[in-house]
């Protein structure tokens, strides 16, 4: 039996302002002041990088490097936001696990909106080609891909996967009356 390892990606890095950290992430104040990075609310954010505040602060490389795991621990569940679409790291991996098992690496997943008797649902795809007018969002290393028609309809969406019993992809999207779960 193989084993799968989970590659995390680094969504916050050493190099990045504190004011964007912050701004991006505002959840992250509470570890930043525990490790005495008071700055978030100072001038200096704008400009000094989370190393700069780490080593103004007497930290060592080990340290910054310990508190810039810490910072991506605290993020590493939050769905990153694009213009228009949220997806969570769930859904991303199992996105990309699927796209692996269908040799479909080069895809993007395409968002639309299908018309059925029922009402409006979220159609889900995967697509190669990305037109001129198409909005592209990457996160967490998948690109997803959503044409100008349906642009209006589906921004606010969140995307996640759930495991278990009815596991799937989950759609929901605070503009609407009711969420949609796709299979």
């Amino acid at each position: 039996m193989s084993e799968t390892k989970t590659q995390h990606v680094m969504l916050i890095t050493k190099d990045m302002t504190i004011g964007d950290v912050v701004q991006k992430y505002p959840n992250v104040t509470e570890t930043l002041l525990a490790n005495g990075v008071h700055c978030v609310g100072c001038g200096a954010r704008f400009f000094e990088t989370l190393e700069m505040g780490f080593k103004g602060h007497g930290m060592s490389d080990e340290q910054v490097d310990k508190v810039i795991a810490q910072l991506n621990e605290a993020v590493k569940n939050i769905p990153v936001q694009g213009d228009i679409i949220l997806l969570t790291e769930n859904a991303a991996t199992k996105l990309k696990e699927i796209l692996k098992q269908e040799h479909k690496e080069d895809h993007a997943l395409r968002v639309q909106i299908v018309t059925s008797e029922t009402g409006n649902n979220y159609g889900l795809d995967f697509d190669k080609n990305i037109n001129p007018d198409d909005t592209v969002i990457e996160a967490f290393g998948v690109k997803i891909v959503v044409s100008a028609e349906f642009l209006s309809a589906v921004k606010g969406a969140r995307i996640d996967y759930v495991d278990g019993e009815n596991a799937g992809f989950r759609i929901s999207n605070p503009k609407t009356a009711h969420g949609c779960g796709c299979h």
